[in-house]
């Protein structure tokens, strides 16, 4: 069963990525959310999703350190992060890649393009 975590502090930018993603339940993925960055991690520990969707700045714990925490602590390679933010200087791209992120893309994004690269990343036949 695959597994994607959407983690943003914000419910409505949850609530739009849940419901571009939503087709993808008729394929057998479930969807989880986590609304700081502390759940994220605890729902990646205990679910362990295949994909998770992370936001940077979020309370408890941003998103550089929950992909540290995930990626280079808890050695979880398996997961591909992709990190959603509104940073998108160099340096925060840079952080990104230090951390582990496999994917940094920064808002204003579209959403079919995000479909897309769940899609493909997962290799979800469509």
């Amino acid at each position: 069963m695959t597994k994607i975590l959407m983690a943003d502090d914000e419910p409505g930018m949850r609530m739009l990525i849940e419901q571009t993603l939503e087709p993808l339940e008729d394929k057998g993925v479930v969807l989880l959310n986590a609304s700081n960055g502390k759940q994220a991690l605890e729902i990646i520990k205990a679910q362990k999703p295949d994909f998770v969707l992370l936001d940077v700045m979020m309370p408890e714990m941003d998103g550089f350190d929950v992909c540290n925490t995930v990626k280079n602590i808890l050695k979880i390679e398996d997961i591909y992060i992709l990190m959603l933010t509104a940073k998108g200087q160099e340096f925060d791209k840079n952080r990104g890649k230090d951390v582990g992120v496999d994917c940094y893309i920064t808002k204003p994004f579209d959403l079919d393009d995000i479909f897309e690269k769940v899609v493909n990343i997962l290799g979800i036949e469509i």
